[in-house]
């Protein structure tokens, strides 16, 4: 069984629009915005990361949005909802600001004992905000939502699966281990976790499988503390079985990719070098970043590129 593994690093998902995307997670959900860069392999695209003040591992909300992408189809061997940690008795005043702002499928539920608000994103993710007493990680306290109301960092995420046990044995792996079950639902934890350690797995075989689109996680990152760890990561992977990427340097983090046998893509990334590396902390996410082999495009993909009005 690995220990490197935290919790979750980020996650990445897909969208139709910047401006609304910008808006929904800055302006909306209370986010900072931290970096604002182009995707690696089309470098025509936003990836834009949302956090806390300093983009902590196991706070970063990151998307692709790419203009006018038709919705993905929700179904199984995907994330089917990324959750958000919020300060206990907290989730009325959310629950008001969203319905304010017209946010679709609102709707209080109870899980494993947690008070739950689930809610719809733009392109239809799924989002859920959970009351966690205790939790000590600093919401972003510089955007519209005041401090004792806002955002920690993530909770976990629930991946829906047609057959849940492989996936099971995988997480267990990675140092994960089943705590509970309730319905359809098994949750996996990490001890001693950043915060963002908790897996659902939702197992409904009936259920078709999901096609990816706007709306979609592309992928979950987990986090680890830096290279050497990512390396022995890498290796037990390889030695049982799995099919790793080789380590790739995306600028703010090293990442190594691998696909779970559920049909998720997960990435193990490391909380090195950060999103400081390139632009002071006070001004994350203000400049538009250009990765250093498309620096020659610059020009051209700032024209290419739909303005973000912040």
């Amino acid at each position: 069984m690995l220990t490197q593994i935290k919790g979750l690093h980020h996650t990445t998902s897909m969208a139709s629009d910047a401006q609304e995307n910008n808006d929904f997670f800055t302006k909306l959900l209370g986010l900072r915005r931290v970096k604002k860069t182009v995707n690696f392999d089309a470098p025509d695209v936003y990836h834009l990361y949302y956090g806390d003040e300093f983009g902590t591992p196991g706070s970063v909300m990151t998307y692709f949005p790419f203009r006018n992408m038709k919705k993905g189809r929700r179904g199984t061997g995907e994330v089917s909802e990324t959750a958000f940690a919020v300060p206990e008795g907290s989730l009325p005043y959310w629950h008001d600001r969203l319905a304010s702002a017209n946010v679709e499928g609102i709707e209080r539920v109870e899980q494993f004992g947690e008070r739950r608000l689930r809610f719809a994103g733009p392109d239809g993710d799924g989002f859920a905000l959970v009351e966690v007493r205790g939790d000590s990680r600093p919401p972003f306290a510089g955007g519209p939502v005041p401090a004792e109301k806002g955002i920690h960092g993530f909770r976990g995420v629930t991946m829906r699966l047609r057959d849940g046990e492989a996936t099971a044995r995988l997480l267990t792996f990675m140092g994960y281990k089943e705590v509970a079950r309730e319905g359809t639902l098994i949750r996996f934890a990490i001890e001693d976790g950043n915060g963002a350690d908790i897996i659902d797995l939702d197992v409904l075989p009936g259920v078709e499988r999901a096609r990816e689109g706007a709306g979609s996680v592309h992928h979950v990152a987990f986090a680890v503390a830096d290279r050497a760890a990512q390396l022995e990561v890498r290796q037990a992977l390889l030695d049982a079985g799995t099919q790793v990427t080789p380590v790739i340097d995306r600028d703010y983090f090293w990442a190594i990719y691998f696909r779970t046998p559920g049909g998720v893509l997960f990435e193990i990334a490391t909380n090195e070098p950060g999103f400081d590396r390139d632009e002071d902390a006070a001004h994350l996410g203000e400049a538009l970043k250009i990765p250093e082999q498309h620096a020659h495009l610059r020009a051209r993909i700032e024209e290419l590129l739909q303005p973000i009005a912040d």
